[in-house]
């Protein structure tokens, strides 16, 4: 009799962890849902909210729209030391559009201004990241200076490819 008892025991574990593994189950399903619905959710709120015919939107796509790139083609330079060359390629952000055609009848000034200035700078002083953004400053002061424009008319500028060897 004894054998029999732990026959019994043996059993009723047995299907308490099936009835468990379904509501486990069930509740993955639930909480699953119930996140899908609330980022779908979210996600429709975002998008519609962001639809709305509020001023501060259509400032923004104005303002947005009033910006060009310019690219410039590659640049293959000598650097200062002697055995060091430099690959890049830039692109300008303008100020306004009308700008464009501008610019790009300057071209040849702006080519002149920077492989001169890039041409002048070290290995080490353009290998950082805060050399980098030096470059930029100084190559943005100068292509605007030869705008000659009361108000600037390069808003940035990108290097798009930057290669030193």
């Amino acid at each position: 009799m004894p054998d029999e008892k732990d026959d019994i025991q043996v059993e009723k574990p047995e299907e308490d962890p099936k009835k468990k593994k379904g509501n486990k189950k069930l509740l993955i399903i639930i909480i699953a849902a119930s996140l899908v619905l609330g980022a779908g959710g979210f996600a429709g709120y975002k998008l519609l909210a962001g639809k709305g015919g509020g001023d501060d939107t259509g400032q923004k796509e104005q303002k947005a729209g009033k910006t060009s790139i310019v690219a410039l083609d590659p640049f293959v330079l000598n650097l200062s030391e002697h055995g060091r060359y430099l690959k890049v390629t830039i692109q300008f952000e303008i100020s306004e559009i009308t700008l464009e055609e501008v610019v790009k009848e300057k071209v040849p000034q702006l080519r002149d201004t920077i492989i001169t200035l890039v041409s002048s700078k070290s290995l080490t002083s353009i290998s950082s990241p805060e050399g980098k953004f030096q470059l930029k400053d100084e190559i943005l002061f100068r292509t605007n200076q030869i705008m000659g424009m009361e108000k600037d008319a390069f808003k940035n500028l990108y290097f798009t490819e930057f290669v030193m060897q």
